[in-house]
This record gives structure tokens, C-alpha cells and sequence, in this order.
């Protein structure tokens, strides 16, 4: 999910006892963290982990900061990429998030699903315990999300992260919010389509002249074959009550399945 400034006053905010912040749940992107150093004179320092693993990696105080980027590794785990079987694979190339567990599982991974002793199975590929979710690692050790495993769009043969679509959406000044999901389509497999929630002033904009605009503005953003090929407009985005985008509300109405 990304989300734009809505505040129209062209404000700078001051708070007196504020001195770190910490950015989770869903990935900010480059331009909101932009924004609020900007407002505030802060940086937003974010991390990622889960109920089952705790902090994974992070962005810590004294670190250099890569917009877009959710940190290193702090050490406690053993955090690599890798491919369907197992390996790890080399910097820039994407795959998923795993944390290696074997020959010693560290003790505060989490133990099990309990009762589910298939769902347990399944987080574990050779070696390591799988995130469910897709990354690349750069050549400095930092990590660069793409997406959770079911979010992740294949069309044509190509892999394509929502979360880099919603950034460069969120570079167009139509759009507050944006999700993005695979759509099905006869061709392709499946297409990504944009849930996009407009500013106020673009609201009257007629919509198909709006939807080339944001297409080729995406086009010239990321690469020509990632635009969304089906956008539609809306007022506002499943969320659930942390304010994370339901996607997969999203993507089950596209399919059917809602």
C-alpha cells in the first residue's frame, strides 16, 4: 500500500520529545519518507519481522539509510535469499526471504502452528524457514522488499512486485493511495491492476484521459511491461484495523473468489 500527504498546508512540524522514529507493518515508500524528513527534520528508520520471527532486519540509529530499503540483518538470525530449492542466491537477484534454522534452529524462532503440523511444514525449504515473502539483498547486505510470495503478479512470464508499482504511482500527483494485485486475463495469466483512491483536485479529471497519463507514467518509472494494464478508481481501500490494505480482498474479488 502506498499513501500521499494529504495535508494541502505547506507545514513543517516540530515535536519536542520526538527523537527516533520506526517504520512497520507495510513498507513506506521513498516519497513518503521523504516527505516526513522534510516536514520534521527526521528520518523514519524501518524494519521488518513477523509474529513468528520477531525482528527479521532493520534499519538501526548510525546506519545509513536507503529509502525503499527495510535494513540489514542485526545479527541474531541468519537471513538469506533464496531460490525454489534452497540456495542462496547471489546479490541483486530476488527470491525469498528465508532464515536458516539448520544445523541449530534459533530459539526464538517460533516452534510450531499449533494443530497445523502441514502448515508448519510448508515454511521450511531445505535449510531454512521461508518468511512467505520475496526480496533482493544488494552487494551491501541490505534488503529490498517485493512483495508477499501470493502477492507477487506473474504475467507473461514475467515476475512483477506490487510494491514497486504503488511507488511509482505514488510519484503521480492523482493518487493518494494505490494498491496493486494480479487481475486475470485469457493472454497473459494475469495482468496487475491499480485500486487507486484519487486527490480531491483530480477527481472531475475525465477518467480514461487519467488512466493513459498514470499508465505511461508508470511505463517511464519502472519498465514498459509492469503498468498496470487495468486501473479503477475507488474512494477508499479494504484495510484491516492497523491500517495494512486487505490485497488479498483485492485480489479475491478479482478472481472470483469474494
Amino acid at each position: 500500500m502506498a499513501e500521499r500527504e494529504s495535508n494541502p498546508f505547506n507545514a513543517s512540524y516540530k515535536f519536542k520529545s520526538l527523537q527516533h522514529c520506526v517504520g512497520g507493518g507495510d513498507p513506506l515508500s521513498p516519497l513518503v519518507m521523504e516527505q516526513w524528513k522534510a516536514k520534521t527534520g527526521l528520518d523514519i528508520y524501518e524494519g521488518y519481522g513477523q509474529t513468528e520471527t520477531v525482528l527479521v532486519c532493520g534499519n538501526f540509529k548510525g546506519m545509513k539509510i536507503k529509502p525503499g530499503s527495510m535494513g540489514k540483518s542485526p545479527g541474531a538470525y541468519d537471513v538469506q535469499i533464496i531460490d525454489a530449492d534452497g540456495n542462496v542466491l547471489p546479490p541483486d537477484q530476488e527470491g525469498d526471504i528465508a532464515i536458516r534454522i539448520a544445523p541449530h534452529r534459533p530459539f526464538y524462532l517460533f516452534t510450531q502452528y499449533t494443530g497445523d503440523p502441514e502448515k508448519t511444514a510448508s515454511t521450511r525449504r531445505g535449510d531454512f524457514y521461508l518468511t512467505g515473502d520475496r526480496a533482493k539483498k544488494d552487494k551491501e547486505g541490505y534488503f529490498w522488499f517485493v512483495g508477499r510470495s501470493d502477492d507477487v503478479i506473474s504475467s507473461s512470464g514475467y515476475r512483477i512486485g506490487p510494491f514497486e508499482i504503488e511507488n511509482a504511482l505514488m510519484e503521480h500527483p492523482a493518487v493518494v493511495e494505490s494498491a496493486v494485485v494480479g487481475s486475470p486475463d485469457p493472454v497473459r495469466g494475469e495482468v496487475v491492476k491499480a485500486f487507486i483512491v484519487l486527490s480531491p483536485t483530480y477527481t472531475a479529471h475525465d477518467q480514461e484521459t487519467l488512466t493513459k497519463e498514470i499508465q505511461e507514467h508508470v511505463k517511464k518509472a519502472t519498465a514498459p511491461y509492469k503498468y498496470p494494464r487495468k486501473i479503477e478508481f475507488v474512494q477508499q481501500l479494504p484495510k484491516t484495523i492497523s491500517g495494512k490494505v486487505r490485497r488479498n480482498e483485492l485480489r479475491n474479488k478479482e478472481w472470483g473468489k469474494a
